[in-house]
């Protein structure tokens, strides 16, 4: 992994790679290259490191080309450095290759290969594709595919270019994603639609198991057994303008200032005259009534997300539930019942713990219902019923209105699913509703309490170590707290459950260790501030998250961040927001990377 373009058509090629490398940046990745086909020849850059550093070797070379291929890549097998970087090549460089994933048997395939002759050049997995195309070539570039994916097993969509074939190239995608954008004279390829906006809105997700032959006026689509399969054209919802930074210093930080346009956006989606309605979620009243169990699985921020939505699911729908980390989920016993739904959770709709525990589910007889952000993606297309989080890309590595919209549309799940199954009044109901409108503003006042966060935060960006503690609905916001100081910023930071403080890690308490307690007016306050007391006697350097008007809190510390006053259910949206501007100023102060973390992807579509 990390990102794949490719182009076919009359454009400035180097140009069109270089620009669509550039686009898929953001999904973290540690050395770029592009390969393209002119006169009968492959020409190959590659480098670790940035993708300016590539276009600045580029800047005073020509090419005629065609057709090429570009990566991003983010090591899996063999370090970073200019041999183990894609593109990779035959001996003889009549192809050339760019993979995505994992190929779990190369170990076996190389051994295989090399005692037939072939010279193996990488560290890397990848190679050993490029040459059973060479193995298998007798004239048909797609022929040399088929069989090529006949003979790999684990997850992989790559995209091969031949000096023998300048007039087309080749796709192939198996648990993992790969996009095809259709244009006049054109076509395109990348593993992002991120990359594809500027260029083309007509695009083509590729199914399971499939082969892509494009040229620049035709694209047509095989299974691997080289049968023809129809595809479906997409149009992609949202313009190129969407996932630029519009004057803000980091993506991170315009995300963050744009979770306020995401509630709206979500309540103009889903709320309908104070009543909510979800388009796609495909379950009929009767199932959601006779449901019986809730399963959740997700991963990283997503798995956050769901611990939230049990509290909701259980509190406001009366539905028990379970969260999985998908990584583990997999590996259950399942035991199904008809009336039982496992939910995955997912930004991408492409992650690929939770893109397995789907099929997993689905072959133990299942009901899948998918909380995704991209429409189109594998998730979406898998599930039984979806409800879209509608934030727009999301360019920041480390995930902040994405989380956002997963609670408000989990939130919203769980009031729908409480009127459906007459667990709660027509009055509550329309006070949830109520309470959730008035959220986008109070958003915006925690927000524009930046300046002054950005402030505290230079007190504390040497600490070693940090701690977050929350009770109930929060326990997972510090989770998340944690969870966002550690991707940025590298910090060791661990969140816990404050109950939990006596039965281990109050051993670490000194007067060197910061310690942010979530403590919001909610039906844990009381217990959070027995908890805080302790914290505090033992020396601890308070940040406190409190409810405006919050008295006691200020007599604790000097560092309090205050939101708005808000319902239980609502307070982790206020919450997370303090601690995500904590993260980010943390890390500008450490001088870290804060939309590019080191050894983080956007995307995670290796297992």
């Amino acid at each position: 992994m990390c990102g794949i373009v490719g182009y076919i058509g009359d454009k400035d090629i180097l140009s069109v790679l270089i620009v669509g490398l550039e686009r898929l940046s953001y999904r973290g990745y540690d050395s770029a290259g592009i390969a393209v086909v002119s006169d009968d020849e492959i020409s190959v850059w590659k480098h670790p490191g940035k993708v300016h550093r590539l276009a600045k070797d580029l800047e005073t070379t020509t090419s005629h080309a065609r057709v090429g291929i570009g990566h991003t890549r983010w090591a899996t097998h063999g370090i970073p450095n200019d041999i183990n970087a894609h593109p990779h090549c035959d001996a003889q460089r009549r192809f050339a290759i760019v993979h995505n994933g994992i190929i779990e048997n190369y170990m076996s395939l190389r051994s295989e290969l090399v005692k037939e002759g072939f010279l193996f050049r990488t560290q890397t997995d990848s190679e050993v594709i490029v040459h059973l195309v060479d193995k298998y070539y007798n004239g048909s570039l797609r022929d040399a595919v088929t069989q090529t994916v006949k003979r790999l097993e684990g997850s992989y969509a790559f995209c091969v270019v031949s000096a023998l074939h300048d007039n087309h190239m080749i796709v192939a995608r198996k648990n993992s994603p790969i996009i095809v954008g259709l244009g006049k004279d054109e076509n395109y390829v990348s593993s992002d639609v991120n990359a594809l906006v500027a260029q083309t809105k007509r695009v083509v997700y590729l199914e399971e198991e499939t082969i892509a032959v494009l040229s620049d006026q035709s694209v047509e689509m095989y299974d691997f057994s080289g049968q023809p399969r129809a595809h479906t054209v997409s149009e992609v919802n949202w313009t190129a303008e969407r996932s630029e930074k519009n004057g803000y210093d980091h993506f991170m930080q315009k995300e963050i200032h744009e979770q306020p346009s995401v509630v709206r956006t979500i309540l103009d989606t889903y709320v309908k005259n104070n009543e909510i309605v979800f388009p796609k979620l495909s379950f009929s009243t009767k199932d959601l009534k006779n449901m019986s169990r809730l399963i959740i699985q997700a991963c990283g921020t997503s798995w956050h997300a769901g611990l939230i939505g049990k509290y909701l699911i259980e509190e406001l729908g009366r539905v028990p539930t379970e969260v999985d980390i998908s990584s583990e989920f997999r590996y259950r016993r399942l035991l199904s019942h008809a009336d039982e739904i496992v939910v995955a959770i997912s930004q991408s709709g492409e992650t690929a713990d939770t893109l397995a525990c789907i099929r997993e589910a689905k072959s133990k007889y299942f009901s899948i219902l998918s909380f995704v952000n991209t429409e189109g993606s594998s998730i979406d297309r898998e599930s039984d019923g979806v409800i879209y989080t509608a934030c727009g890309p999301e360019i920041g590595v480390a995930s902040t209105k994405n989380y956002i919209g997963q609670l408000i549309t989990l939130y919203l799940f769980s009031l729908h699913l409480g009127r459906i199954r007459n667990m709660i009044s027509d009055d509550v109901y329309q006070k949830h509703i109520h309470d959730i409108k008035a959220l986008p503003v109070a958003i915006e006042n925690v927000i524009a309490q930046a300046p002054a966060i950005k402030t505290m935060m230079a007190r504390y960006y040497s600490a070693k170590s940090i701690i977050f503690i929350g009770r109930g609905l929060n326990y997972p916001t510090a989770l998340e707290g944690a969870l966002k100081l550690k991707e940025l910023s590298y910090m060791h930071a661990t969140g816990y459950p404050a109950g939990e403080l006596k039965h281990g890690p109050i051993a670490l308490i000194d007067d060197n260790l910061p310690v942010v307690g979530i403590v919001p007016k909610t039906a844990t306050y009381k217990k959070m501030m027995s908890n805080i007391q302790e914290v505090k006697a033992r020396g601890g350097r308070l940040i406190l998250i409190a409810t405006e008007g919050d008295t006691v809190a200020k007599q604790l510390t000097d560092d309090v961040i205050y939101i708005p006053p808000i319902s239980d259910e609502l307070s982790p949206v206020l919450a997370v927001i303090p601690l995500q501007l904590m993260a980010y100023y943390i890390a500008l102060n450490l001088g870290c990377d804060v939309d590019q973390p080191r050894n983080l992807a956007k995307s995670v579509t290796v297992e």
